[in-house]
């Protein structure tokens, strides 16, 4: 099952994060290309979460046990180390129950990675969707939803500066044991300037 305890219960202001070119921020750990290719069994197939445009999800088992879903971000700089950067600095400054735990990172050469908490229970989308899956209660789906609302609220307004998420949707909300939402993917996030009052009307995240 997922880890939170680096997540529960601590809403307090966003921390501070390293300025560009020193990501080792918050509590978030360095690992190396090597360490996550013998975990994921050499990103196996068989260990294949997902894929998107970002690139690949694979899960993977730490020494202590722990289980991790590392993002494999598509390599050769641009966009996919751009999404990389501002995923590390944004996840590593904000800690909230509903919001996905970042783990670590890596950087090595043109590899950009990042390691979170496994959620277990997949995405929104996949228990609503699914194949085969059952239909979701009325209950748990406002619990789903409250909890995504409380997610986004704390980067919207209470993080300074705030993190706008931008790309929100069934796929990017995980859910744990519990059902409880953990907000994920800010690949596309930015922060909004603290005397901005309104969020831009320009098109962002995904179509469909």
């Amino acid at each position: 099952s997922a880890n939170y305890s680096s997540t529960m219960g601590s809403q307090g202001p966003a921390r501070s994060v390293a300025t560009s070119g020193d990501l080792s921020v918050g509590n978030s750990k360095s690992f190396s290309f090597d360490e996550l290719y013998e975990i994921t069994g050499g990103f196996s197939r068989d260990k294949l979460l997902g894929e998107g445009g970002f690139g690949c999800v694979f899960k993977g088992t730490l020494g202590d046990g722990r289980e991790v879903a590392v993002k494999q971000l598509k390599g050769g700089g641009g966009q996919g180390e751009r999404e990389f950067q501002a995923e590390v600095e944004i996840i590593s400054r904000v800690h909230h129950r509903h919001l996905v735990s970042l783990v670590g990172y890596c950087i090595s050469e043109d590899h950009r990675l990042l390691v979170y908490d496994f959620v277990a229970n997949d995405t929104m989308h996949h228990n609503l969707h699914g194949r085969g899956r059952p239909v979701m209660d009325w209950p748990t789906r406002v619990k789903i939803a409250a909890g995504s609302a409380r997610g986004l609220a704390y980067l919207h307004e209470d993080c300074h500066p705030r993190i706008i998420h931008r790309d929100i949707k069934s796929s990017n909300i995980l859910l744990d044991d519990n059902f409880e939402a953990q907000v994920a993917d800010f690949g596309l996030a930015r922060l909004a300037e603290n005397d901005v009052t309104h969020v831009s009307t320009r098109v962002m995240g995904t179509f469909g």
